[in-house]
């Protein structure tokens, strides 16, 4: 089967062909490294409804019967997830340089990645490919400082690095913090993070704390209808997504001028 799928594949570059997903690898500097398990499983309920609608792109490994995936992570975990044999492919040529840029260019341009993935994405290629600064930004279309700015960001420790994603801190509200020492970091990103400062409340709170001022600005937090609005209608999802994959689950909605009320029943056995 392997010599079979080597001859069928052999002047297959830049056609759709289909590839064995045991045969696809990962791409050493795939940036992505957070998956969210829900939108996930809403990917792979669309691929089984309508099919894979953009091929993957890889690259033939060389002297080698497997295929490196410079696109499509998000893609390959959920036909895994469906337990498919075979996905389409797009095969093209490029080294292995071009491959690990490639593979951050195409999260980049989608907006795919968080800021703390895009930092460590420029540092592999930095370190692991050899690229300079300078090189890393014309290879990626982007201002040396920009790249300059995003390395900084992994001065924060790894705990510290932890809690700004566990906050949604912002990128700005991350690169602020390293003004601060960093026995004084951990306590300000909790106090960013509970209070729901925005960028430029962040920028004054750590001002007061360079001036050794012990008092802490007034804020006021607020709980809008819009905000609950979003739990909503990210719960209105998942139940959308548990009947798409065919799980026949009953629910009931009660609204008041005080409350929403769901009972959703979902059933052990299909």
């Amino acid at each position: 089967m392997a010599i079979f799928q080597k001859t069928q594949t052999e002047n297959a570059v830049n056609k759709v062909v289909e590839l064995p997903v045991s045969s696809i690898v990962p791409n050493p500097a795939q940036p992505r490294v957070i998956f969210d398990d829900y939108e996930l499983s809403r990917l792979a309920v669309s691929i089984q409804q309508n099919g894979i609608l953009q091929p993957l792109t890889v690259r033939r490994v060389e002297n080698s019967l497997t295929y490196e995936l410079i696109a499509g992570e998000r893609r390959l975990r959920a036909c895994k997830l469906l337990n498919m044999s075979y996905v389409p492919c797009i095969i093209i040529t490029a080294s292995v340089k071009d491959s690990a840029v490639l593979a951050v260019l195409e999260n980049l341009q989608r907006a795919d990645l968080s800021f703390m993935e895009e930092a460590y994405a420029i540092k592999n290629l930095i370190d692991y490919y050899g690229f300079t600064q300078e090189e890393a930004a014309a290879r990626l279309g982007t201002a040396q400082s920009t790249i300059a700015n995003k390395l900084r960001l992994l001065k924060l420790s790894d705990d510290e690095k932890a809690l700004v994603v566990k906050y949604k801190l912002t990128e700005r509200q991350a690169r602020a913090l390293l003004r601060l020492d960093g026995d004084k970091r951990p306590d300000a990103i909790h106090y960013i993070g509970s209070n729901q400062l925005n960028t430029a409340q962040t920028d004054a709170y750590i001002e007061e704390l360079l001036k050794g001022r012990p008092h802490k600005p007034t804020v006021h937090k607020r709980w809008s209808f819009r905000a609950v609005s979003l739990y909503i209608n990210t719960f209105n999802k998942t139940i959308d997504a548990m009947k798409e994959a065919g799980i026949n689950c009953e629910t009931t909605k009660n609204r008041t001028e005080d409350f929403v009320e769901y009972v959703v029943k979902i059933p052990l056995k299909q």
